[in-house]
């Protein structure tokens, strides 16, 4: 990874000082998030322009009400088009889906899909839209294989392609942005999951990645501008920021969830259930044939900030639908001191252990969602969860250098 200071020039802010670094005098405020901050400047940086916004069911302001009716209603925006992700754009759509093209009824907007589009097919979509300044307003998880920290990274590529500008309006990493944590991913593995070498938990808010993606990795910058929160701080859990949650994909029901997404998702790559189809995904694992012993190993394990407890449960849908299966419910009681990377690992390491049956998807998604083989060859090879961890710790440290030249909230 190549460090790179392109950004002072192609990463700019937004005018009156909407992008500047939270003061020491806004400490005590209420955090505000980039469109309040946008919206209480007029506008300021969309003057004159036909704006689109690529945004879901999470982009509202504080009283719930969705962005897009909000600047659709207001005169002092010229908003034209919505582009909408995977889920789409009101979040009608499970995993794995998108809502399609449509006009917009509660608007009559034109809405247009990103999903699985990138390159010239979606800077076609942005040409095509008519709009000249493209907004993205989407609350993130923390994790890099959710994959809307890649539609934006798609859809920077595709602007600068199109000859558009760029916005980001920022919103709380929930999970904090203190650290980052876990394997960063090998540009071989690259897939919608991981387009770029971040590290598996980035610690990172979307206008800071935005910065680093134009800085690190597009070829050619494009024109960015960035409407930053004031009153965050990078300690801070979701549940600070006063701001109401709303389920960024249908499986995300909770910040409690994206508190442990980072590890567990690693399920996914596997035969084991990660909990779809319960009211806890991701915070329930589990299969067939798999009793007691799974939470007494991990627990032996005393990992900071978790305890485990013996669940079953029937999931209705995804994996193991309709059965009754085993395994595992992850409370965390120490939401600082929790690593859900290590965590993730762990779990990984000790189910393959207690139960027989346990097996990698024969695809090895793992490596995707990883980043390399590493986690599976060594889980294979009777690697402790430690030593699976201080595999990574090289390309972590040199992550964590690019990173930090691209913070900008203490």
């Amino acid at each position: 990874m190549r460090l790179s200071r392109r950004t002072l020039l192609a990463a700019g802010t937004t005018a009156a000082g909407l992008a500047a670094v939270p003061s020491t005098a806004e400490a005590g405020t209420r955090l505000r998030t980039g469109f309040e901050r946008l919206a209480a400047g007029g506008y300021t940086p969309l003057d004159g322009q036909r704006v689109g916004i690529v945004t879901n069911p999470t982009g509202i302001t504080r009283d719930v009400r969705h962005i897009v009716d909000v600047m659709h209603a207001d005169d002092r925006v010229n908003l034209t088009a919505v582009f909408g992700p995977e889920h789409g754009f009101r979040g009608t759509a499970q995993a794995g889906g998108s809502e399609g093209r449509y006009d917009d009824p509660a608007t009559g907007l034109p809405v247009y899909d990103t999903y699985l589009k990138s390159g010239r097919p979606l800077a076609d979509i942005f040409t095509a839209s008519g709009v000249d300044t493209v907004v993205f307003d989407i609350q993130d998880v923390g994790a890099r294989f959710y994959t809307y920290i890649w539609t934006l990274y798609d859809c920077m590529e595709a602007a600068q392609l199109a000859g558009k500008r760029f916005v980001v309006l920022d919103r709380p990493n929930p999970v904090t942005g203190r650290t980052a944590q876990g394997p960063v991913l090998h540009k071989e593995f690259a897939t919608f999951v991981g387009r770029q070498p971040i590290a598996q938990s980035h610690g990172m808010t979307v206008a800071e990645l935005a910065r680093l993606f134009n800085g690190e990795f597009l070829t050619t910058p494009v024109v960015l501008e960035t409407v930053l929160m004031s009153g965050w701080r990078r300690s801070e859990f979701y549940d600070a920021s006063g701001l109401p949650w709303v389920p960024p994909s249908p499986n995300m029901p909770t910040a409690d969830t994206a508190l442990v997404y980072s590890g567990t998702c690693l399920f996914e790559g596997t035969n084991l259930s990660e909990g779809r189809g319960t009211t806890r995904p991701f915070e329930l694992l589990g299969a067939e044939g798999v009793d007691g012993s799974w939470a007494a190993a991990v627990g032996q394990l005393e990992l900071p900030g978790v305890h485990f407890r013996e669940a079953y449960f029937a999931p209705t849908f995804s994996k193991f639908q309709g059965k009754t299966i085993g395994g595992v419910q992850i409370h965390v009681h120490d939401r600082a001191a929790y690593d859900p990377v290590r965590t993730g690992i762990a779990l990984l390491v000790t189910a393959k252990k207690v139960w027989s049956g346990f097996a990698w998807r024969a695809d090895n998604w793992i490596d995707k969602l990883t980043g390399s083989t590493s986690v599976r060859t060594m889980i294979d090879a009777g690697a402790t969860a430690d030593e699976v961890v201080a595999a990574w710790q090289g390309e972590l440290a040199a992550f964590r250098s690019v990173r930090k030249e691209y913070l900008v909230y203490r």
